[in-house]
């Protein structure tokens, strides 16, 4: 019913209340904030680092002052009133990396980059972080259109890109830029037909599938001075267009960047609105990021489902359902104690705002895998997830948020991401 009176108030040209909101707040362009988080496990902050514009705004005009999913963390613009008028959610590399050994240790600092629409009159953004137990840091500040130090980027040249995918207009349809990471100049073939193959693979699974008209896929030809990325185990450091890396937290196969501004100064003038980064590299690996980006190798066996299952993080914002024996890797990522955001998985703390709908009666909860439910998707509470043997839950045995031989998401993980999808097109 959502779609059909979308459509009927464009046939009308009534504008949407959205639209009439965005208008009133907002212009056509996008402001884009450069933060700094920075801290250790104890402690955490958030700084300003810089402010520029391009013209175009290519992010939802939809459901400004709400979010889908909470997140690690959110920025929320308000006017002089103090009316939300705008509002994102988010997790990033530093969030994930405050729950490791190493946090315990030392401090750090990492990138953080967020785009919104530029507002009209003076704004106050308010930036929050949140840990795994929900302590929140805080940031806020003035943002003032005419603030002659926030920097014009509108003549920046950018980088020869192709659509492989246009479902729609750009101002209307998600944008995913697809960035060439570890491919030279004489590589770009490669990378074109790789980039193809990633758009193809995520648009075959539901519920991408019957919502290819609200996507387009652009791939961007950045150029590396070195092909293949930086795999540190084995003493191989290359410059490379975003800096990516294997052994992220020491982990082996996590390979992430922590170059973001770079990621968005490559996207410039580009209808952008998330990232997925291909590593010219068969070495497997990769990692996804809720609302930051998604990374992963090209050239492994795996490539095909491994970038649906990290688009799956970084679009849906969902949680592994995978577990390790012993507890090993990321097991402090989730606190036993809280419910965590991701909507997939669960600690019993607050089930019922998960999917608890979704379990059908004489379902006994935890779950017991049966071969007969595990073929089937049957949803139920099935323990093992979000890294750990116990404590956590998953809502099917089998699902590509938890098995490469997995040929699908569960329902879970579908209603999931269809309901980001929605939300970024479709007015509420």
């Amino acid at each position: 019913m959502r779609k059909l009176l979308f459509c009927l108030f464009a046939v009308l040209g009534i504008q949407t209340l959205s639209a009439q909101m965005f208008d009133t707040n907002f212009e056509d362009s996008t402001l884009r904030i450069d933060y700094t988080f920075a801290g250790n496990a104890d402690v955490q902050y958030v700084a300003l680092n810089n402010l520029s514009s391009t013209e175009g705004w290519w992010g939802r005009r939809t459901n400004l002052d709400s979010v889908p999913l909470k997140g690690n963390g959110d920025l929320t613009l308000y006017d002089a009133e103090g009316k939300v008028i705008y509002k994102t959610s988010f997790s990033s590399l530093f969030q994930e990396w405050i729950t490791t050994p190493e946090a315990k240790d030392i401090t750090q600092s990492f990138e953080f980059t967020l785009l919104v629409p530029m507002p009209r009159e003076k704004a106050t953004a308010e930036l929050v972080l949140r840990d795994n137990t929900g302590k929140e840091s805080r940031l806020k500040h003035t943002i003032n259109p005419d603030d002659v130090l926030i920097r014009d980027r509108s003549k920046s040249e950018a980088l020869p890109h192709r659509y492989l995918h246009r479902g729609g207009d750009s101002k209307e349809a998600v944008d995913v830029v697809i960035l060439a990471e570890g491919y030279t100049a004489e590589e770009m073939a490669l990378f074109l037909a790789d980039a193809q193959i990633a758009a193809d693979e995520i648009l075959s699974y539901e519920p991408f599938k019957s919502h290819k008209e609200k996507f387009n896929f652009i791939a961007v030809e950045s150029v590396s001075k070195d092909t293949n990325v930086s795999v540190p185990q084995e003493g191989a450091w290359r410059e490379t267009a975003v800096g990516s890396n294997f052994m992220t937290f020491y982990m082996e196969r996590y390979l992430t960047s922590g170059n973001v501004y770079a990621m968005y100064d490559l996207a410039t003038n580009i209808p952008c609105e998330h990232f997925i980064i291909l590593a010219n590299t068969d070495t497997y690996g990769g990692g996804g990021i809720y609302n930051s980006y998604t990374l992963t190798t090209a050239h492994h066996p795996a490539f095909r489902p491994v970038v649906v299952h990290e688009f799956g993080h970084s679009f849906g914002g969902l949680g592994d359902e995978y577990f390790y024996e012993g507890n090993l890797d990321n097991d402090e990522m989730h606190s036993l104690q809280h419910e965590p955001w991701e909507p997939n998985i669960t600690t019993l703390v607050d089930f019922e705002s998960k999917w608890a709908d979704m379990v059908e009666p004489g379902i006994e909860i935890p779950t017991k895998v049966t071969e007969e439910r595990s073929k089937n998707y049957t949803v139920g509470v099935y323990e093992g997830g979000g890294y750990r043997s116990k404590g956590i839950y998953r809502p099917v045995d089998v699902c590509r948020m938890r098995n490469n031989v997995a040929d699908r998401f569960c329902p879970v993980c579908e209603r999931a991401i269809e309901r980001v999808i929605l939300h970024q097109t479709v007015e509420e």
